[in-house]
């Protein structure tokens, strides 16, 4: 196999230690510019996989994300974000870390070295091929996702990555690998950094890109988000004052009454 890991690659600058604070923040800014240029040279690979993911989910399928530490923290994350702000169920969109959720805030030693935990975990949700499977892995080596997504390959589930070395183990074993190749770390080996804000941006881009084409964007408003702050109820009245051009306080009274914008919409329309 020829696989580069450039994410371990040492780092273009030296001397870290003797920077000053002003020049340590510029150079990691200057790094983490290189970064959209990545993720955007990836777009054609990000673009098949949602295809993906919107038509399994639109047949009542799942998308599931899974990684250890840094990644696996990330597709949680994201995963977390979704009901809130699309108003999907939480079953629609998982996140699986190595280790469990204590992994989620402390390392678990070993746990990304497993060659069966991972699909032991999927198991847990009656994994099937309805479903997407998507690994997380800076370095595209773990085990814990890899063996997770050769299971998958083998059940007919459809599996997919994010990886930021080209060509790693995970990216051939995907059947929709992701690549966005961000180089050296500015701290050597340090994939939290660059690679890991190349991973947040794609799966932005991917559940952004999914819950819009399953409908769950009104022009660019969410209206299927949940109200469940001050800030975000006055968020949905200011959206239903501007589409139906009503007053504050109607636009209140039908948002207490439906307790959804779409609905509060809808339901006045039809009124």
């Amino acid at each position: 196999m020829n696989f580069t890991k450039t994410t371990e690659q040492d780092s273009k600058y030296n001397h870290l230690e003797k920077m000053s604070i002003s020049e340590l923040l510029s150079n990691i800014n200057n790094e983490d510019k290189s970064v959209p240029l990545a993720v955007e040279k990836a777009l054609p690979q990000i673009e098949k996989l949602v295809e993906q993911i919107v038509a399994k989910l639109k047949e009542g399928g799942r998308l599931f994300y899974m990684g250890a530490g840094t990644s696996g923290r990330l597709g949680i994350l994201d995963a977390s974000e979704c009901p809130p702000t699309f108003g999907v169920s939480p079953d629609i969109v998982i996140g699986i870390i190595a280790g469990g959720d204590h992994a989620i805030r402390n390392a678990v030693e070993f746990a990304e070295d497993s060659i069966n935990q991972g699909w032991e975990d999927l198991k847990e949700y009656n994994i099937s091929d309805k479903d997407v499977v998507v690994g997380i892995a800076a370095s595209g080596t773990t085990p814990y996702v890899i063996s997770a997504l050769e299971q998958c390959n083998k059940n007919n589930i459809i599996t997919g990555c994010i990886s930021c070395n080209k060509d790693s183990p995970l990216s051939l074993t995907a059947q929709f690998p992701v690549e966005p190749v961000v180089g050296p770390e500015f701290v050597t080996g340090s994939s939290r950094m660059k690679a890991g804000t190349a991973q947040k941006l794609v799966l932005n881009m991917i559940t952004t890109s999914t819950m819009i084409q399953l409908g769950h964007i009104k022009g660019n408003k969410m209206v299927d988000m949940q109200l469940s702050n001050n800030k975000l109820f006055d968020r949905g009245a200011k959206m239903i004052m501007a589409e139906l051009s009503i007053p504050r306080e109607e636009a209140e009274d039908l948002l207490k009454t439906y307790k959804n914008v779409r609905l509060a919409i809808k339901n006045h329309n039809n009124g």
